[in-house]
């Protein structure tokens, strides 16, 4: 099983990235979190075949979707900040509405992608 994200980088503050996860199979469910630095890995959002979730703290700034067949979820931030800068990392597994911001119901990551704001 891999998982694979692209679409890091720098970009300045109020800028817009995309990320993209690639999977090589298809997952009940896929996420994106981040890490920062001395932080917990957060959870940002997630999609399954009954719901799509997101961060409340983010709200508005997020927007995910599926191609690929289902097996890649693409990230879209918008308006990021200097607090954003964090790696990011693509989950997959049997993750629930209930329990999707929680890292360990992700039996799959990838390696990361770095983001930089400034």
């Amino acid at each position: 099983v891999q998982l694979v994200e692209s679409g890091g980088g720098s970009v300045r503050a109020g800028g817009s990235l995309t990320l993209y996860c690639a999977a090589s199979r298809f997952f009940p469910c896929m996420g994106w979190f981040r890490q920062a630095p001395g932080n917990r890995r957060e959870g940002l959002a997630s999609m399954s075949a009954s719901s799509v979730k997101y961060a409340d703290s983010l709200a508005g700034r997020l927007y995910i979707y599926k191609h690929l067949g289902n097996r890649a979820l693409n990230l879209q931030i918008d308006s990021l900040q200097p607090e954003d800068t964090a790696m990011y990392y693509c989950g997959a597994g049997v993750a629930t509405a209930s329990n999707w911001r929680a890292p360990s119901s992700y039996q799959y990551w990838g390696q990361g992608t770095q983001v930089t704001v400034s």
